[in-house]
């Protein structure tokens, strides 16, 4: 089966036969008032449903009388919504997020293609995706063109990422996110080359942008850049508007940006939405209690968007976007049967869900319970060490430590004290930080201020390398977070005056949950909870956890080639070898 032609001749020849009153509608959905995308109109009509596909909206009832009928009076029917830029890792996995988010109406997903890159060679990822076709939801993907990381070798992870065939898979539809963006307007002409190749295929390209000027903005759109999700106010992305970008506003866990910028963009009199999609832009878990993309629609609509266009910034205006207008993103004959059912215009969260055909939700009672999904017949299983922590690993030596601006931006400061002792006091927020390589192999160790002022000792095997992260007060504390965490087979473990007080276990690869988003977020809530009570000061500790190692935020990264300066794309101080 094809992503982007699904149906074989054969059922498209069924297809129009249920038209032809010659075959029966598995579903028809009478007496509905839906939203028309291409009109921005609301409508009344009949649709039929033949198994996964809507194949007929008029004003006809089929001839036959054995036919399932719902009547849809007094109800609004949306298209399923499309989430046009997912990090679907974010301690949960795929299968799991996807079953969750369906529930409130996001059936659609554009994901990350990164922790495949780093977990599975390309025969084995594309055998997932292909597997987590069958489920109700449409999973599509990025072909991602770096690391987001400094890695100890670079050209072995894009050897093995093997770019231009992610792009030529039919379930990829856009290259990027360009973290590495700054490389490519340097001299990196490989992936410019991506890029084009990108071009080629007609799938976008798209950016990583954080406070670009015009001018900036404008070379990475002459070297063939489309979208980008990165604006913080109504300016950017007004900037990014008036360039013709395609662009995502967030609110998301660490940038809720999306009601202050709708609100800043009327004051350039912006009245057409066509160009605007919105983002959750991989947030934890606890973040989507209430839901996903239904959540973003909320918003768009107290600050005055109209309603069609709030509905279309999170479906037709993504599925244009990304080319999938003709399966995705509207109710119409010939797309795939995601249809959102409303009590009222202005409440974006579904009664019942319709999910290719499938009811996911129906008044307000789960209907379909999703298979649950074998990662490790894909070699996913729990992470196994197979080394233990060393006197010397925790000898500190570096005199440039990590001090948090918030929660994802570090800034250097200058260390005094504190580095060759057991424990560092709690009249201060500094804490030990050491990046350990997952095969024991070398390490990196520094201090990082602003995290925690009284926890003894965490340890994840959470991280956007998938190393392991050492932070704490106390170096013996630190040892029993580590043991735990080995002995859970991965994931965050908190311990404090000798004994464990929080954990979260991570049993695919030490990276993932294979629990179900609902128990997911209870542990997440607890984690964070803990992680406050402590003297975390920012929102979201799971991203701090996480971009430690991401160098492509400022200032300063601790990563696998030691602690770099971003900007100047420098290694202060390497890794050592254990």
């Amino acid at each position: 089966m094809s992503f982007n032609s699904r149906w074989r001749n054969r059922q498209l020849r069924e297809h129009v036969a249920v038209i032809d009153d010659k075959l029966i509608p598995t579903l028809v959905l009478k007496n509905a008032t839906y939203l028309n995308v291409y009109i921005k109109k609301w409508m009344q009509a009949n649709i039929w449903i033949y198994e996964d596909r809507i194949v007929y909206v008029g004003d006809r009832l089929p001839e036959h009388t054995n036919i399932q009928m719902i009547d849809c009076q007094g109800q609004y029917l949306v298209p399923g919504y499309i989430e046009p830029h997912v990090h679907p890792f974010q301690l949960y996995n795929p299968h799991t997020l996807s079953q969750y988010a369906s529930q409130t109406g996001t059936a659609v997903f554009i994901n990350d293609n990164l922790t495949y890159l780093y977990l599975l060679d390309n025969k084995k990822a594309f055998s997932v995706i292909e597997e987590l076709d069958d489920l109700p939801t449409s999973l599509y993907w990025w072909a991602r063109f770096d690391s987001q990381s400094t890695l100890q070798d670079e050209e072995k992870f894009i050897r093995k990422a093997n770019v231009l065939s992610w792009l030529k898979h039919d379930a990829v539809i856009q290259g990027g996110e360009l973290t590495s963006w700054t490389s490519v307007l340097k001299d990196d002409d490989r992936m410019l080359h991506w890029m084009q190749e990108a071009k080629r295929l007609r799938k976008p390209v798209e950016g990583h942008f954080p406070g670009a000027s015009l001018e900036t903005l404008t070379r990475m759109k002459l070297l063939g850049a489309d979208s980008d999700h990165e604006a913080i106010s109504g300016e950017e992305a007004y900037k990014r508007l008036i360039l013709g970008y395609r662009i995502a506003l967030r609110h998301s866990s660490i940038r809720p940006d999306l009601r202050k910028i709708l609100r800043e963009l009327k004051d350039y009199d912006v009245h057409s939405y066509d160009n605007v999609m919105m983002t959750t832009d991989g947030s934890p878990p606890s973040f989507y209690e209430s839901g996903i993309m239904n959540k973003c629609i909320e918003i768009a609509i107290e600050e005055g968007v109209p309603l069609e266009e709030a509905y279309l910034m999170a479906s037709y205006n993504a599925a244009k976007h990304f080319g999938i207008d003709h399966l995705v993103g509207s109710i119409g004959p010939g797309r795939i049967a995601h249809i959102n059912f409303l009590k009222e215009k202005n409440n974006p969260t579904p009664v019942s869900v319709l999910a290719k055909g499938k009811w996911i939700k129906y008044e307000e009672n789960i209907q379909y319970e999703q298979p649950s999904f074998d990662w490790k017949k894909y070699g996913i299983k729990s992470l196994s060490l197979d080394w233990e922590l060393r006197d010397s690993d925790f000898r500190f030596f570096v005199p440039i430590g990590l001090e948090m601006a918030n929660d994802v931006i570090m800034k250097p400061f200058t260390i005094t004290n504190g580095l060759q002792t057991d424990e560092i006091s709690e009249d201060n927020h500094e804490a030990f930080l050491t990046l350990m390589d997952q095969h024991g192999e070398w390490r990196i160790a520094t201090l990082l201020r602003g995290f925690t002022k009284t926890l003894g000792g965490l340890v994840s095997s959470y991280s956007s390398t998938g190393d392991i992260t050492l932070i704490g007060k106390r170096k013996s504390d630190i040892r029993i977070a580590f043991d735990r965490m080995k002995e859970i087979g991965g994931g965050i473990v908190l311990a404090d005056n000798g004994k464990v007080i929080c954990e979260l276990p991570l049993k695919l690869a030490g990276k993932l949950s294979d629990e179900p988003m609902e128990e997911l977020i209870k542990k997440e809530k607890e984690l964070s909870n803990k992680l406050k009570e402590h003297g975390y000061q920012f929102t979201d500790p799971i991203y701090t956890l996480l971009f430690l190692s991401a160098s492509h935020l400022p200032y300063l990264r601790i990563t696998p080639k030691g602690i770099i300066d971003v900007k100047k794309k420098e290694v202060l101080f390497p890794t050592i070898m254990r």
